[in-house]
């Protein structure tokens, strides 16, 4: 009960939950947004080479060979016979084409050799090789 000469206490409003509130949302973009990387190979394991350079915004095209010898240009199965018209429908004219060629460490090198080979007879074709930093 209160008294009639008792003054009124000022509204408040607690903030503190709110915050609490705003920090979880916050959190969960920025978790959220570190699974949001842009992919364009296949998990393999690559070979380790001092020189390596990081990934470069130039890469066009990722060509993928797992360590069952199976290849994969941009996660889609390709066979290496196909490896030229394809990559031949995806340049356009006059315009130079980068392939990474991501190969699995334990493959034969007589694959990788094969592959590098069949890269360099398709016109405006350059690739690289993949590797990991030592």
């Amino acid at each position: 009960m209160r008294l009639p000469d008792e003054p009124d206490i000022p509204a408040q409003i607690n903030i503190v939950p709110m915050i609490d509130v705003i920090f979880a949302i916050l959190a969960f973009f920025i978790m959220s947004t570190l699974f949001l990387t842009k992919s364009e190979s296949l998990p393999v394991n690559l070979p380790k080479a001092s020189t390596a350079l990081q990934n470069t915004t130039s890469l066009k095209l990722t060509l993928t060979v797992d360590k069952t010898g199976k290849m994969f240009l941009n996660k889609q199965p390709i066979q290496l016979e196909d490896l030229g018209t394809e990559l031949t429908k995806q340049s356009k004219t006059n315009q130079e084409l980068v392939v990474v060629l991501n190969a699995d460490e334990s493959i034969k090198h007589g694959q990788v050799v094969g592959i590098m080979d069949k890269l360099r007879t398709i016109p405006n074709v350059k690739f690289g090789i993949a590797t990991k930093k030592e």
